[in-house]
């Protein structure tokens, strides 16, 4: 379920989480789609350990900037989205969305540049963990609570003496804002057609972090070198992410779909210690293995009670 603070597609976008996508492909079909999530997956923890890189030549905030930016150029060159016949609501609605992924974004690349890469991720999937868990109710998923949060205990060494603690609170944070992301996604889809108000959210966003970006990396942006990374973060944590899960969805349910993001805590530890260096103890990999397992636990016992999750990012 994690995104790793990535901009996922809007649920106007699931039509195979429906109906009978899976049923008509088959088995062997469903390959196709399940590498399609796990590529964009990939894309989006790798594209993170390059924005790590980044940071020294613009920091966290400046390398959000050029991402969001870079992004919101994109989608809004490939959408096109409509202005006018929205109402207040409708935009009220897409500007909170905007906010979210923006805050999202922000607190989450703090993290990194504190904590490394695979711990920032397992803690940022504790929102959409979270919501997941009280939007149940069931019982059930007070074991996968409980599990989830061994894991964070294991993680932090009993108190997070090995991690910077405002890493820590940054990645939290940075979940808080995941899980308000998932539910104004939801909102904005139901709002706007195809893909309008995703890069609508993304301009916003991307207009919110301007003055933050300009305040830290000033001129720096303006470098080449830095805007060509800049837009491979934008090309492999955004764009490319965003357009190969919209062909998996088309042929996954959602909760397949959500069980394969819960993948991403271990995915983004295997980005960090290639590109980054990151290693990570035994001990963390226990932990990053009871987060992974609670996702799933918690994703699956809403499956069996017919209510799907919302597919989401995509710090």
């Amino acid at each position: 379920m994690s995104t790793s603070s990535r901009t996922a597609p809007s649920t106007q976008h699931v039509p195979a989480a429906s109906g009978g996508g899976p049923r008509r492909f088959g088995s062997f079909g469903s390959l196709g789609p399940v590498g399609l999530v796990l590529a964009g997956g990939i894309s989006v923890q790798f594209g993170a350990a390059v924005a790590v890189t980044l940071m020294p030549r613009a920091g966290a905030l400046g390398v959000v900037t050029l991402r969001l930016f870079a992004a919101a150029v994109v989608l809004l060159v490939v959408c096109r989205p409509r202005l006018r016949g929205h109402s207040r609501t409708d935009w009220g609605t897409v500007i909170a969305f905007g906010i979210a992924m923006g805050g999202m974004n922000g607190l989450f690349y703090e993290a990194v540049a504190r904590i490394p890469l695979g711990p920032a991720v397992t803690l940022e999937v504790l929102g959409p963990l979270t919501l997941s868990v009280l939007a149940s109710r069931r019982a059930i998923n007070a074991l996968w609570a409980a599990l989830a949060l061994a894991g964070v205990f294991l993680l932090g060494g009993g108190g997070f003496s090995d991690l910077d603690p405002v890493g820590v609170a940054f990645a939290l944070g940075a979940g808080a804002m995941w899980a308000a992301y998932i539910i104004f996604s939801a909102r904005t889809g139901r709002r706007f057609p195809q893909a309008d108000g995703l890069a609508l959210a993304m301009a916003v966003a991307a207009l919110l972090f301007l003055p933050l970006g300009i305040a830290e990396a000033g001129s720096r942006l303006l470098n080449p070198t830095t805007l060509a990374l800049g837009s491979a973060v934008a090309l492999l944590s955004s764009v490319l992410p965003y357009t190969l899960e919209l062909l998996a969805l088309r042929r996954l349910p959602a909760h397949t779909f959500a069980i394969l993001m819960s993948l991403e805590p271990a995915i983004a530890a295997t980005a960090g210690f290639l590109i980054l260096g990151q290693a990570l103890s035994a001990t963390e990999a226990a932990a990053i293995a009871l987060v992974i397992a609670a996702t799933i636990g918690a994703v699956r016992s809403q499956v069996g009670r017919g209510k799907l999750p919302t597919p989401a990012p995509e710090a």
